[in-house]
């Protein structure tokens, strides 16, 4: 088998820092850090080695960008006041807590708080949101490419697959990705009319 040689494009510039690699396969679940030693589904760790796969983010580089907030072009700290998110979108308390993350939110956060939903992308410094922009088709294509501001708070929401033990095969909760949910001080009183119909 031919080695495996280092890519020339390079990781947090040329390549998001969140990216996955050919080389990093996917693998089984264990204890990780990014979610207090709780069981994670695990990847090798080898950015730059072989291809990039732009359409999938690292497991663990993922959980990394939200759970210290770096930025996931460049994998640097995000300092408040620079952080924008490129995707997120804007959604009350309550329709969340309809779609069955109720358990995941803060009790006190009322129904009609909006929160800035910002799915499993952490917010990036200005200066690589505007980059990647620039450089990523998809992002390019979306029809909203309106940078918005990252709320002083937040609160993350843990995304789960099924693992089964090796041994009995019975099945678990394995943390996959995190999700990343910013928490304006604006309301929307009208939020239970933009649900889905049941």
């Amino acid at each position: 088998m031919p080695p495996v040689i280092p890519s020339r494009l390079k990781v947090g510039v040329d390549v998001p820092w969140v990216t996955s690699w050919s080389q990093e396969r996917q693998g089984g679940v264990g204890p990780c850090p990014t979610v207090d030693g709780q069981m994670a589904a695990l990847q090798l760790w080898k950015p730059g080695v072989g291809k990039p796969l732009y359409s999938r983010n690292h497991l663990r580089r993922q959980r990394d960008t939200v759970r210290a907030l770096l930025c996931p072009m460049c994998g640097e700290a995000t300092p408040d006041g620079d952080r924008w998110s490129q995707t997120g979108a804007f959604v009350a308390a309550g329709g969340l807590r309809a779609r069955g993350f109720g358990k995941a939110l803060p009790a006190d956060l009322a129904d009609d708080r909006v929160l800035l939903d910002c799915g499993a992308i952490a917010p990036l410094h200005f200066r690589c949101a505007q980059a990647s922009l620039q450089r990523c088709p998809h992002l390019s294509a979306l029809p909203n490419r309106e940078l918005k501001a990252f709320p002083p708070a937040w609160t993350i929401v843990p995304l789960y697959v099924e693992a089964r033990r090796p041994v009995g095969g019975t099945t678990f909760g394995a943390v996959s990705f995190l999700q990343l949910l910013g928490i304006t001080q604006d309301r929307d009183p009208d939020w239970r009319s933009r649900l889905p119909p049941v």
